[in-house]
């Protein structure tokens, strides 16, 4: 399975807590203003990586505390972004996805796309909707506006609500 790529950082520390590899997808139909990658918005950029070859960069990554899927719009690519995920849940590092969508609007959406809800079930660690850059803030730790908010993925999918997190994920 092929997944359309922007970047990847290696070791990123802004990407969400500790020390990250941050895996940037390319294509993105929100086109926020001001957008931190706007060069990830068209679908035709980047260049196509397997979730094999993406694998094997994680693996080679030993001293991080966990991976970031960001973009771009991890949820417009939700089949391979869930086959990735696994892959990254199953060697037991957290996962922290960024999206434009609300995690309501991807809990509605994951009714009628099982990927969606795969995508979300495996996160550990939300940051949810657009940016906006009248309500842009650099205090903000992971996000850059104050509508985005960081979700706890683990309890907000047993609950079925968002359950709001500004201290990392819950491990279960």
């Amino acid at each position: 399975m092929k997944m359309k790529i922007a970047g990847i950082q290696k070791d990123s520390i802004v990407d969400g807590p500790g020390v990250r590899l941050a895996i940037y997808v390319q294509g993105c139909s929100h086109r926020c203003a001001g957008c931190h990658n706007p060069e990830t918005h068209d679908p035709a950029g980047g260049y196509e990586m397997s979730v094999e070859q993406i694998t094997a960069i994680i693996e080679d990554s030993s001293c991080i505390d966990g991976v970031t899927i960001s973009g771009g719009e991890p949820f417009e690519q939700a089949a391979s972004a869930a086959a990735l995920a696994a892959e990254i849940r199953r060697r037991g590092l957290d996962l922290v996805l960024y999206s434009g969508y609300s995690f309501e609007e991807l809990l509605e959406a994951s009714v009628v796309n099982a990927e969606i809800g795969a995508l979300l079930q495996a996160g550990s660690l939300l940051v949810d909707g657009p940016f906006i850059i009248a309500e842009q803030n650099f205090s903000l730790p992971y996000r850059g506006s104050c509508n985005q908010r960081i979700i706890d993925l683990t309890l907000s999918m047993k609950e079925g609500s968002a359950v709001v997190s500004e201290y990392g994920p819950t491990r279960t």
